[in-house]
């Protein structure tokens, strides 16, 4: 039986195509690639004989400065990344935000290492080396300044991001997530789920386990044949070892969290009904960050609010893109 999964990320390749983008692996370090969707003219593939693998060199200093400065000879337009969670890769979570950005921006959507084409050979599974990698391929790409749009675990990596490198990431959109996740915030959140470990909810062994994922994610009720659940599975579960690493290394210890002096313009971006990261946590977080950042909520929608509803989602980021730009 033909997994329908597959199908739709294949014509998500395609609506991606069509909205301007092209894939476009980067070798960071070696054995480490990030997977990119960029606009069409940044998307300069050069063989990688050891691999067989289309990438972008970013070991060849020269390449990566001749490259650059092709990328500037284009009509230049503010850069916007789209940073995908945690069950699905950079199309399938962004696939109704392509076409009402690239007509304005030029939108740069990766895959999170373990996520889509994204693999590294190192060991480090923090949330700051999945920024690092980010921030490098980036560069490559002649990303000097952009907005760092990040969802779930990809608002993790965004907030690093921003951290790091406030130079490139000038403004930030953040949508059910948090700055860091600590232990007691991991506990209540799991305890509201009625959950024992992020795992459990995360990585699912079974469809009924898909089926609790989307309940949590979702405010409303939609109807799926089990078949679905089981191509779910299938097609959006792999490297669950290192997958459940990430999630180890994402938790840290109480006291060793801190809310970074960010002076980024901020947009905090929630569903009213988000079940896994409540809109008390946005609220919270728009005191800690301050008089920059601002939140806007969209009503009857969940954890998924940029696919529940995707033009209400779309109006509020556009605004925040037009005044931060």
């Amino acid at each position: 039986m033909v997994n329908l999964l597959k199908v739709q990320k294949t014509l998500l390749q395609l609506v991606a195509k069509q909205a301007g983008l092209r894939l476009q692996p980067v070798e960071v370090e070696p054995g480490t690639i990030i997977s990119f969707w960029v606009p069409k003219e940044k998307a300069k593939r050069r063989k990688n004989v050891s691999t067989n693998k289309d990438v972008f060199p970013m070991g060849n200093s020269v390449g990566v400065e001749n490259f650059r400065k092709e990328v500037k000879k284009k009509k230049e337009r503010p850069a916007v990344v789209l940073v995908h969670g945690f069950a699905t890769d950079g199309l399938v979570t962004w696939q109704f935000q392509l076409f009402a950005l690239t007509k304005k921006y030029d939108v740069h959507v990766p895959d999170l290492l373990f996520f889509g084409g994204s693999l590294t050979s190192s060991t480090d599974r923090s949330p700051r080396f999945q920024a690092e990698c980010m921030i490098a391929a980036l560069a490559g790409l002649g990303v000097e300044r952009c907005t760092v749009v990040g969802f779930s675990y990809g608002g993790f990596v965004a907030f690093k991001m921003a951290e790091i490198k406030p130079d490139m990431v000038h403004s930030l959109v953040i949508s059910g997530s948090l700055i860091a996740m600590t232990d007691s915030m991991n506990e209540s959140i799991l305890e509201t789920l009625g959950l024992e470990s992020s795992a459990e909810l995360l990585l699912p062994e079974t469809a009924k386990g898909v089926k609790a994922l989307l309940h949590n994610a979702m405010y409303k009720k939609l109807w799926f044949p089990n078949f679905m659940f089981n191509d779910f599975l299938e097609v959006m579960f792999s490297h669950k070892k290192e997958r459940a690493e990430l999630l180890e290394a994402l938790v840290i210890r109480n006291d060793d969290a801190n809310v970074p002096n960010l002076s980024q313009k901020i947009l905090l971006l929630w569903g009213e009904k988000d079940r896994i990261f409540r809109l008390q946590y946005a609220k919270d977080m728009k005191e800690q960050l301050g008089e920059n950042t601002s939140i806007q909520i969209i009503g009857k929608a969940g954890h998924l609010a940029h696919i529940e509803r995707p033009f209400r989602y779309n109006h509020y980021l556009k605004e925040f893109l037009a005044t931060a730009s």
